[in-house]
């Protein structure tokens, strides 16, 4: 079978179709990152009167740092927690209200509107609830004996702003687990009913191995999201707060650059966070993949 090839009447026309792509990427990625990388090589007095070049002297600083190293430490429990948190109640979610019949697309729009909140006003919200004063759990945690502060507990701001951006990070989660459990052919569920597999083991050896592919990109995608999107999450909480038990690595380089004007030292974090989630990225595609089936 022969397969019609497709010409450009104009031999300039494919690259006028991808030039303003390619434009985008270069003003608004390829720039500012070679501008971040230049600027991580630099010392430059506050005042921006004198500059000096150091070479790598600001990332060595910062690997000496106890609390750019505290910020490593937490940049990981957050976003494993947040990932983890995110994507189990959204597969929750998406397999109860693949079961439903008639309200299945009013569950669906009800549970898509919270992506619509932006990621301050989602901290807000949750802070809000938390709140030790005014909230209203830690009046219920109050009656099981649990004395809720996020203002002086590490453990307890942290699992607030878990929860407030695993919240943020739901729907999205949901749309797509939804859209696969849709995909999967009844035939395959009915089959294993008949030969008496119980409900839990039908999801785990036959729904959840062909949901590996969505799961896996997920995955990729929440990191990501945990690690550069939920600046706002933190800025309306905690403000990395208290003793630097929030303070992950995107809020880290925004407090050293635009707070304490240390622009040499927030370039190279800005940096070595691009090359961190590179660097993910990349070990997720090139081990974790093996195990998705397609």
């Amino acid at each position: 079978m022969q397969t019609k090839r497709m010409t450009f009447s104009s031999s300039w026309l494919p690259y006028a179709l991808l030039a303003p792509q390619v434009i985008i990427t270069l003003i608004f990625f390829i720039w500012p990152a070679s501008q971040a990388l230049y600027q991580s090589l630099l010392r430059q007095d506050i005042f921006g009167l004198r500059t000096e070049f150091v070479w790598f002297a600001n990332f060595e600083r910062l690997f000496a740092d106890p609390l750019y190293l505290n910020s490593m430490k937490v940049t990981f429990w957050f976003s494993v927690g947040t990932t983890l948190l995110s994507m189990s109640i959204a597969l929750l979610f998406a397999v109860m209200v693949n079961r439903m019949i008639r309200s299945r697309d009013s569950y669906t729009t009800f549970l898509v509107w919270p992506y619509a909140v932006a990621p301050a006003i989602a901290g807000v919200l949750w802070w809000f609830i938390f709140n030790p004063s005014i909230g209203i759990m830690p009046y219920v945690l109050d009656g099981f004996g649990y004395n809720w502060n996020h203002r002086s507990s590490g453990t307890d701001a942290m699992i607030m702003v878990i929860i407030a951006a695993a919240w943020k990070q739901i729907s999205y989660n949901f749309l797509f687990f939804l859209a696969g459990l849709q995909s999967i052919p009844h035939s395959l569920i009915e089959a294993a009913a008949i030969d008496g597999a119980s409900r839990f083991k039908r999801f785990w050896t036959i729904v959840f191995p062909l949901l590996s592919p969505i799961t896996f990109f997920l995955m990729v995608v929440n990191i990501v999201y945990a690690m550069f999107d939920t600046f706002g999450v933190i800025h309306a909480t905690t403000e990395g707060g208290p003793s630097q038990a929030t303070n992950i690595l995107v809020y880290k380089v925004y407090r050293d650059g635009f707070v304490n004007l240390n622009l040499g030292s927030s370039a190279a974090q800005s940096v070595i966070l691009m090359a961190i989630v590179v660097a993910l990225t990349v070990a997720q595609f090139r081990y974790i993949e093996r195990r998705v089936n397609y």
